[in-house]
């Protein structure tokens, strides 16, 4: 238990700085003129692959004798994503701006506190999963 705590503690700290850049990157294209949705498939792109990078090399890695494919890691990666953080983050977005008047800058932060524990999930248990996921084993 404690390891997957120490997991989500590392998980949040690459997710706090994966929110900023994603964050920033919305309101970018909300700024250049782009539709709040357009904004959110930019930000999920750059922040997919931020997320992919950091996740595989800090809060998931690999251990001696593990195996495990890259390029599968990383398409599992973007569907986990695009599962909450574009497909769900949109249509909240989408409720939120469109039908309940909530701030176009305000909706994706409120977000938060839907995707971020459904990512993790996903991405423990799918994305990067191992041996020791599948088992319930903790070593």
């Amino acid at each position: 238990m404690k390891k997957v705590m120490v997991q989500f503690i590392k998980f949040g700290i690459v997710g706090v700085s994966n929110t900023f850049i994603s964050y920033v990157t919305y309101m970018a294209g909300i700024t250049w003129g782009l539709h709040y949705l357009l904004a959110n498939l930019l930000a999920f792109v750059v922040s997919v692959i931020n997320s992919y990078y950091w996740n595989s090399r800090y809060v998931f890695k690999q251990r001696e004798g593990e195996r495990r494919s890259k390029i599968k890691a990383f398409a599992k990666t973007v569907l986990s994503y695009a599962g909450t953080g574009l497909l769900l983050n949109s249509i909240l977005l989408a409720v939120q701006v469109d039908m309940l008047g909530v701030a176009e800058w305000l909706a994706p932060l409120i977000n938060l506190i839907i995707t971020v524990p459904l990512n993790f999930i996903l991405n423990k248990l799918w994305a990067f999963r191992t041996e020791e996921n599948r088992t319930g084993e903790v070593r």
